[in-house]
């Protein structure tokens, strides 16, 4: 079964409210279970400093989001779950991609000329108060991207230039460099619901309408209590649509708690009635995760230990592919062969090659060789050829992180860089 990648970034900005769960969270940890996906799951707290000048709200704000996220049921032995700016290679490769931007790119993207227009309209100077990191936002998200090679990027019809963005730099660094990135698609959720709030409009902190998502069981209580309703008097039949009593009650609900409570709109029910039974329902959901989340909020060691975990896990892939696209820029150890250097073109079509062997030992042993007979990497011996065969699978697949897990069986070669070693690899894995 071939396997797809997907990523996803959440910015540190404030606290997680319902809409933020029916929108992404639940969606997300949905997708996250299926066995066809491999999933990446990063706080942007670096996104996060564009706007925010506030270092506590930021820190206050990871950590809600990770345990908001933990406590919905994201599994971090089975997804990659890590803080942004603990992946030093993503800043690094954010360099890498400007220098193959070009500003007029950048000038397109619709949060910088919105702010433009905005300026313009109030009779200020066109850039006024824009930093340099909204303008440059499109590149570092590039980078969150490519630096996994995603496949799928589940965003909103409002991120989807950003996505396209993403693929225009990949194929132009590709064209200079070689194909060292997978083009990223957009996987627009347009079957996520929207979730209306307190005053019917789109749930938002922006607009004062939110519900918090772990809010206590009373303060739940009270605000959906406040959620406008016309002024129907018991008894009188009720429309659902335009309704965000029921569309937030059927974000929740199964089809058949759907259906009931459709009918008892049709019947008449009191509006009092029907926001107990939407707390009820709202409740019964979160009110499990609502433990979690406090035992979590209760633990920031338990946090930061889970987040350093899948910055380690993260980093098995980042480091040796930063190594890779660094030698392919040209950021090179100065004792690399100028044998292999000196034709990078050439090296693109001529890749390397696994030979497998057995030797007098009955030991299985494999060696990473160039076309011209170099060896690269010789592999320690394996019981069997299968488990031989399987370390070179691996390398074939997953070079990056198979690198790492594989170290103890593998041996560089005299004259031999590591950079050589991962930029081989890559070759390979991109031109499979």
């Amino acid at each position: 079964m071939s396997t797809t990648r997907f990523l996803t970034g959440i910015t540190p900005s404030g606290t997680p409210h319902l809409g933020n769960y029916v929108g992404s969270i639940r969606p997300s940890v949905q997708a996250s279970r299926r066995a066809d996906v491999e999933s990446f799951y990063f706080l942007a707290d670096y996104h996060a400093l564009i706007k925010i000048d506030e270092p506590s709200r930021i820190q206050r704000s990871t950590m809600e989001i990770a345990a908001s996220w933990l406590a919905a049921g994201l599994d971090p032995k089975r997804v990659t779950f890590y803080r942004q700016s603990d992946i030093p290679e993503i800043p690094e490769l954010t360099w890498l991609l400007t220098c193959v931007t070009s500003k007029g790119l950048l000038n397109r993207a619709h949060a910088y000329k919105a702010a433009v227009d905005q300026n313009t309209a109030s009779q200020q100077e066109p850039e006024a108060n824009i930093n340099a990191g909204l303008f440059m936002y499109p590149v570092l998200m590039a980078a969150d991207i490519l630096m996994f090679n995603a496949h799928q990027v589940p965003v909103g019809r409002d991120q989807v230039q950003h996505i396209e963005m993403a693929r225009d730099i990949a194929q132009r660094f590709n064209h200079l460099y070689g194909e060292h990135f997978t083009l990223p698609e957009a996987a627009i959720e347009d079957s996520v619901a929207t979730l209306p709030g307190l005053d019917g409009r789109k749930m938002s902190k922006s607009y004062d309408n939110h519900i918090p998502l772990f809010a206590p069981r009373q303060q739940l209580k009270k605000l959906i209590a406040g959620i406008v309703t016309d002024s129907r008097a018991p008894g009188v039949a009720k429309e659902t649509e335009g309704s965000a009593l029921f569309q937030i009650y059927q974000a929740f609900a199964n089809t058949e708690e759907a259906a009931a409570m459709r009918q008892a709109f049709a019947e008449g029910i009191g509006w009092a009635d029907a926001k107990q039974l939407l707390f009820e329902r709202i409740d019964r959901e979160i009110g499990p995760m609502r433990e979690r989340y406090t035992a979590l909020m209760a633990a920031p060691q338990q946090m930061e230990e889970i987040l350093l975990a899948g910055a380690s896990q993260a980093r098995k892939v980042a480091t040796p592919f930063t190594a890779a696209l660094r030698h392919a820029v040209g950021l090179r150890d100065l004792r690399t062969s100028t044998t292999a250097a000196k034709s990078d073109k050439a090296s693109k079509s001529a890749l390397p090659v696994f030979k497998q062997y057995r030797e007098s030992d009955g030991k299985f042993y494999f060696k990473l060789q160039e076309p011209s007979g170099r060896v690269l990497l010789q592999s320690a011996g394996f019981a069997s050829g299968q488990e031989a065969a399987k370390a070179i699978a691996l390398l074939r697949q997953n070079s990056a992180s198979a690198l790492v897990d594989l170290n103890p069986m593998l041996r560089s070669q005299s004259g031999v860089s590591d950079d050589e070693i991962a930029l081989a690899l890559q070759h390979m894995m991109t031109a499979a």
